[in-house]
């Protein structure tokens, strides 16, 4: 049977109504000139499932919770039931945009079907539409899964002539024979027993121990990784118990602008956009009365994609080339110019950090491989411990050329990134087709002041742009080491 990997499996037993574990995003369309519909899209999305199995199959728990819960075939699975249709008073406005997609994504997933939905969001001005997805991180579990929200894309308009597929779900196994099945398994596996016992034991203090167990199979420096994670970050109004609803806000950069400063200044790319977010959380700080000194940090957690001599960017091993880098983002630091030197540097000497923990280490600790690089930051969020961090940053370069749904223009997409408890944001950036898109979550209650922190990007781009220009200084050569 297919069962459920440790990860995944404390992912579905600690998910509740304050954190439910949805992944996704919102991407805005231009309809072509036969128009779009709900129709359309569920016959696309019909035509196209069968590029994601995962997606008819929903989890089954074993009796007496002898075991990890297992995958079963769905067999009333409905598409129609999954991709639904909701609308804004036309012209839809971009908060009420908005507030329809947090209050959908902080609703929890009906965990008696397969865990995903897709809505269709009409009314949007000049006559556009958004498609809004939402997915488990439990279908994100490492096996080569593809995301729904790229199955519906193509590289041109003309719409493909797919056939639908003839879909025999396999027999749902009976209570007996998933309690054989788990019992087997704890005879010929006994550490899928451990892993039960042990599901609820996620904080990487634990963790940290049970690594030194296995330590001189190991590198010391991932020892040394891990414990260095275990480390309270600073104290930050970020960090703070969060409840069910949520706030998304989202902005775009220009992608010339980041390159601009990134030609005349130091580091990469990446590290500008981290200086950036710098810069708006420095705002949005002193914005709440935050006095702040010169060595004042928040604390980063980072996905970072590491390329090694002779590796393509066509590697498919997306796996082998991520890890999970924890920075100490200089918000009290005034000058962006310096900001960025002391971001560019950290992230330079990224492949001897001790604080760069790889995810071959990862997941010999919990199963951590997610095939979709938005869905990597917010599972090394929840397999650390949230005291190591005080903020999700994850940076996905898109493609520059443009995407299409059934002939349909995708012409924005912003990420949706979920929260976990004691931590009230998440910050996603998706580059594509020339613009650099923005997507912040927050908790409603706590960051009732998100949208301080979206106009605080802008003003922090111009700001180290402008600083940029006038740098005379020598740049750092980049470093191998790039967001995903």
């Amino acid at each position: 049977m297919d069962r459920l990997d440790a990860t995944d499996s404390a992912l579905w037993f600690a998910e509740d109504t304050s954190t439910p574990r949805n992944v996704g995003g919102v991407a805005i369309f231009r309809p072509p000139e036969g128009g779009f519909d709900h129709e359309r899209l569920v016959r696309l999305i019909r035509n196209r499932i069968a590029h994601v199995p995962r997606y008819r199959q929903r989890i089954r728990e074993v009796p007496l919770g002898l075991s990890r819960p297992v995958w079963v075939d769905d067999a009333t699975f409905d598409v129609a039931y999954h991709v639904r249709r909701s609308a804004l008073p036309n012209p839809g406005t971009r908060d009420q945009l908005d507030e329809l997609v947090a209050r959908l994504m902080a609703r929890p997933l009906d965990r008696s079907r397969p865990l995903w939905e897709m809505y269709l969001i009409e009314g949007l001005e000049n006559g556009n539409f958004a498609v809004v997805t939402k997915s488990h991180q439990v279908l994100v579990d490492g096996t080569g899964a593809i995301d729904i929200a790229q199955v519906m894309l193509d590289s041109h308009a003309e719409v493909p002539d797919d056939t639908p597929d003839v879909w025999n779900p396999r027999p749902e196994p009976s209570d007996p024979e998933l309690i054989g099945s788990a019992l087997s398994s704890v005879l010929t596996r006994p550490t899928v027993a451990w892993d039960v016992l042990n599901t609820g034991v996620r904080d990487v203090g634990a963790a940290a121990e049970a690594v030194a167990v296995w330590a001189k199979d190991t590198s010391v420096g991932l020892v040394k990784s891990v414990f260095s994670m275990i480390r309270s970050p600073i104290e930050s109004p970020l960090n703070t118990r969060i409840g069910a609803q949520r706030r998304f806000a989202r902005t775009e950069l220009s992608l010339e602008d980041l390159q601009q400063v990134h030609g005349t200044s130091v580091g990469t790319v990446n590290d500008v956009v981290l200086t950036v977010v710098t810069g708006a959380l420095r705002e949005w700080l002193m914005n709440r009365g935050r006095v702040l000194d010169a060595s004042a940090t928040l604390r980063a957690l980072v996905p970072v994609s590491i390329q090694s001599e002779g590796t393509s960017r066509r590697d498919t091993n997306v796996a082998g080339q991520v890890g999970a880098f924890l920075i100490d983002l200089p918000v009290g630091e005034a000058d962006p110019i310096i900001r960025l030197h002391q971001i560019a540097f950290h992230m330079r000497d990224l492949g001897n950090t001790e604080r760069l923990v790889g995810a071959r280490a990862l997941a010999g600790i919990a199963g951590f491989g997610p095939p979709t690089l938005h869905a990597l930051g917010a599972r090394v969020g929840t397999t650390l411990s949230n005291r190591s961090y005080n903020v999700a940053i994850t940076n996905v370069p898109g493609p520059q050329r443009p995407l299409y749904a059934a002939g349909s223009e995708m012409i924005s997409a912003y990420p949706f990134s979920p929260l976990v408890q004691g931590q009230a944001l998440g910050i996603g950036l998706t580059s594509y087709q020339g613009s650099m898109f923005v997507g912040l979550t927050a908790d409603r209650d706590a960051l009732a002041d998100v949208s301080v922190i979206i106009d605080g990007l802008t003003d922090a781009l111009s700001e180290l742009k402008e600083a940029a220009s006038k740098e005379s200084g020598l740049r750092i050569i980049p470093g191998r080491a790039d967001a995903v």
